[in-house]
């Protein structure tokens, strides 16, 4: 979910009913002073603000993988995203339901489309930091991530061909569950065949001496994802579904 939406569907907190473990991590970030909050925004009285979410049982998996793209890419591409400060799952204490998961993130006030000048930077940056770091596990991901509420198992596999067709037959398996799209599911089961054929003789002949090799992706990166960093005018991506892939997929 984007700052904007959350931040306009979450109602005005104060420091007493911000939720004890955010608070508990605060000030650690910033002992002895005060925070006020109107989720996701909270504000110190230092005038740092944070960027923080707290969800349902459910959504653990959701958050989990939101958290983990944005740490690999702040490894990547320092600056690019909004840096996590800390996630986790509540553990019941102070009164507080178990099981829930929370992130805090640095907060960051997005303004309008990106211009072109920090679209240019933005490309750049892309080719340059975030599309050349890339992982020894091989393609894939450590854990599920969310394109939308799409779910993405991701794992490791040694080809960019066998992640990819995993990543197909995902969205297939959720296809026929609906019923529905009965055309479409019959194509991408061909597609996933042909992967099969040629991912020892086709691919290798059809790349040549290209060296593909997992490079870190946003994962779900289109205009609503990207925004403009009101302060600096720098180039800001956010609500990712990161994995490692073929540089040009994104």
């Amino acid at each position: 979910m984007s700052h904007q939406v959350l931040l306009a569907a979450c109602g005005a907190m104060t420091r007493s009913n911000i939720p004890h473990i955010l608070l508990q991590h605060l000030q650690s970030i910033e002992p002895n002073v005060n925070f006020t909050a109107n989720l996701p925004l909270i504000t110190s009285s230092t005038g740092a603000r944070y960027y923080a979410k707290i969800g349902s049982s459910s959504e653990r998996d959701q958050y989990a993988g939101e958290a983990e793209s944005l740490k690999a890419m702040n490894i990547a591409a320092p600056g690019l995203s909004p840096k996590i400060l800390v996630s986790g799952v509540t553990d019941g204490s102070d009164g507080e339901r178990a099981g829930q998961p929370y992130f805090l993130s640095e907060y960051k006030d997005l303004s309008g489309r990106l211009t072109d000048e920090a679209a240019d930077v933005l490309a750049k940056r892309l080719a340059t930091e975030l599309h050349a770091y890339k992982s020894d596990m091989g393609f894939g991901f450590a854990v599920p991530t969310f394109c939308g509420a799409t779910r993405q198992e991701n794992g490791w596999y040694d080809t960019w061909a066998e992640f990819y067709s995993q990543l197909i037959g995902g969205l297939l398996s959720k296809l026929k569950r609906k019923g529905r799209f009965d055309d479409l599911i019959s194509k991408g089961e061909e597609v996933q065949r042909s992967v099969r054929t040629v991912v020892h003789r086709g691919i290798p002949y059809l790349l040549g001496s290209l060296n593909i090799e997992p490079v870190l992706l946003h994962g779900d990166l289109w205009s609503g994802n990207v925004g403009v960093d009101s302060s600096s005018g720098a180039p800001v991506i956010f609500d990712p579904s990161s994995m490692f892939g073929h540089n040009e997929a994104e």
